[in-house]
């Protein structure tokens, strides 16, 4: 599979700051998650993927596109939705679609049959005739979308989608992207410092710290593979229940007062547990089961 992204000892200076540092890396995923603090990096490397901000060092390449080189060619493959509003408050939702349809190539008949139909994907059909700039927060957010993917784009770039959304229309934002991911021939990546955003919506996850790649890792494995824990409270200590978990293969940490912090290894499942306690005939007050989430990745990598 041709990757998505291809970074390449990329660097970005803004005078003598340097913002992006020696970023290399090849990400495949169908939608990629993109992690950091505020000032790691992350609007900047976007910037410079869409030509934007050019690089000080190395390269990139989009979809197989070198960044220096052939960015015309990028932009015709890319979708961008940005953070920020830049609407013309008195255009309608239509016309603004249409216009920035024929702004990435398609003819002015076909743009504006792709506007009607795009606005009714992301639903604003009836509101298509409407100014953008009566539209609520969550329809805007709705007519940047709609005006990312009007051309048919082989990379959606997706920053902070459901910013200031409610709950409702962050839920509509996300089983779009959830749509397009699974039905369209169409690569993503989501920007955003929504966690659970990034968990919901994406099967790898790059996060940046202070302009360095500070983790990568394919989250469909981590699924798969992460450290499950199980704490559980008993009445009282009982000094064997440690030495009894350890024999069937667990990581046992005493933590006082009858409880215990236990790692499962993968032959185990938390049935193993209260087979155990049953056949001591000690009961469990308190089970807490859980594996890594993608916040104690994120929160990991932060400490590096």
């Amino acid at each position: 599979m041709q990757p998505v992204l291809d970074l390449a000892s990329l660097c970005v200076r803004f005078g003598k700051r340097e913002i992006l540092r020696e970023l290399s890396i090849t990400l495949k995923g169908r939608v990629i998650g993109l992690l950091g603090p505020n000032g790691a990096g992350k609007s900047t490397l976007i910037q410079s993927l869409l030509g934007f901000v050019p690089p000080s060092a190395g390269t990139a390449r989009v979809l197989g596109h070198d960044i220096r080189h052939e960015m015309r060619a990028i932009r015709t493959l890319v979708g961008y939705m940005p953070e920020n509003d830049a609407f013309i408050a008195n255009l309608s939702g239509v016309s603004f679609v249409r216009m920035m349809g024929e702004i990435s190539g398609l003819p002015p008949e076909a743009a504006l049959e792709r506007a009607h139909e795009v606005l009714f994907y992301v639903g604003l059909g009836e509101a298509r005739y409407r100014p953008v700039g009566t539209y609520s927060l969550g329809m805007k957010q709705l007519a940047k979308l709609a005006q990312a993917i009007v051309h048919g784009p082989r990379l959606l770039i997706l920053d902070e989608p459901t910013n200031g959304l409610d709950p409702p229309a962050r839920h509509r934002m996300l089983t779009l992207i959830r749509d397009m991911r699974d039905s369209a021939d169409m690569h993503i990546i989501l920007c955003s410092h929504l966690l659970r955003d990034v968990e919901e919506t994406c099967d790898e996850v790059l996060i940046l710290k202070q302009g360095r790649i500070a983790h990568h890792s394919n989250l469909e494995e981590e699924r798969k593979t992460n450290t499950r824990f199980v704490d559980i409270d008993t009445p009282g200590q009982d000094a064997g229940l440690a030495d009894a978990l350890r024999a069937i293969g667990c990581e046992c940490t005493p933590a006082g007062a009858g409880r215990f912090r236990i790692v499962l290894p993968p032959q185990l499942e938390l049935r193993d547990i209260y087979r155990l306690a049953a056949e001591r005939d000690l009961p469990l007050r308190r089970v807490n089961y859980r594996r890594d989430t993608l916040e104690e990745i994120f929160l990991k990598a932060m400490e590096t």
